[in-house]
């Protein structure tokens, strides 16, 4: 039901679309970042380490989700947008609009290649760009691809309404092998150390997905499962730690390399996004609004966002 209401959401939002400020507060290059890409109110909000907030950029457009392209541009979509678009974060300002027609899920960029990926779940394909949003190829996958990320010159796409993970070549855009995954799968993490991939996912119809699938990273072998609570549907790494939200139990699950639970705990309400940060833990609540701090286990930190906290960004800047 909740993904229901959260989808309905997006839909509705993203009809109501206009042109979007042409400028807004400067994120200075050198300031490491959290970011809650907001879709109930549409915004973005920066955060430094300690949880104080440094910006909010409100827009007109009703923006999504979105990926840092290097260290110093941000590229938001809209599932109903027909553009995406580029903002240069240390000026503040538009540098430019891909058109994309209507059906952006995911955005992901490649830092070893610098290649953008865009999944698009109208044409049912996943587009490339150089880094500077120029099209580059596009390859045509299974049904609604979302959730992405890359290894070892290959992009892993899980096509949501669908029983395949594709397997891509980044450089040729052509599919290298399929293997089959649970229907609804949503999250992907990839452990080299493992030669493992591990997925996530909502479930289907009555049935809330328990469990992460793993799979053999070299021929996509289901090796095991991992039980969590209800519906985990996104990773961060810190270390030798894996965290796990889990949004249809309100959870937060943190484990060794072999799955082994460490700890866990309650934290947000309908949480979607976690990430790792400064040796913490971020976890957006959508239903409440906030953001929770966790280190050692414990909460550390909690802030009021935007309204409906859907993605996060981080960007740690080396001194």
């Amino acid at each position: 039901m909740k993904k229901a209401i959260v989808f309905s959401l997006l839909f509705v939002l993203s009809i109501i679309s206009g042109c979007s400020k042409d400028s807004f507060t400067p994120i200075n290059y050198h300031q490491s970042f959290v970011a809650s890409i907001n879709i109930s109110d549409p915004s973005i909000a920066f955060y430094d380490h300690r949880g104080e907030e440094i910006a909010k950029w409100s827009f007109d457009n009703s923006y999504t989700g979105g990926v840092l392209l290097q260290q110093d541009r941000l590229l938001l979509y809209g599932h109903q947008l027909t553009k995406v678009d580029i903002y240069e974060l240390s000026s503040g300002k538009h540098l430019k609009s891909i058109d994309t027609g209507v059906g952006i899920t995911n955005a992901y960029f490649d830092e070893a290649h610098k290649i953008l990926f865009l999944a698009n779940s109208h044409t049912n394909t996943v587009t490339s760009f150089d880094e500077h949003g120029n099209l580059l190829k596009e390859c045509t996958l299974g049904d609604y691809p979302m959730s992405m990320t890359s290894y070892n010159g290959q992009l892993y796409v899980i096509n949501y309404k669908d029983t395949k993970l594709s397997i891509i070549n980044i450089k040729t855009m052509e599919i290298e092998e399929e293997w089959t995954i649970e229907k609804s799968s949503n999250g992907i993490l990839i452990i080299p150390e493992k030669n493992e991939v591990w997925i996530g996912g909502h479930g289907e119809g009555s049935h809330a997905n328990q469990s992460v699938s793993v799979l053999n990273l070299t021929n996509g072998k289901l090796l095991g499962q991992i039980d969590v609570s209800i519906m985990p549907v996104g990773f961060a790494r810190n270390d030798d730690e894996i965290y796990i939200i889990n949004h249809g139990a309100n959870e937060l699950y943190a484990t060794n390399l072999n799955g082994e639970l460490l700890w866990k705990c309650e934290v947000g309400a309908n949480p979607f996004a976690i990430a790792s940060f400064y040796e913490q833990v971020v976890v957006a609540g959508f239903d409440d609004h906030k953001l929770y701090f966790l280190k050692d286990e414990k909460i550390i930190k909690t802030v009021e966002t935007g309204r409906g906290p859907f993605q996060l960004l981080v960007r740690e800047v080396k001194s």
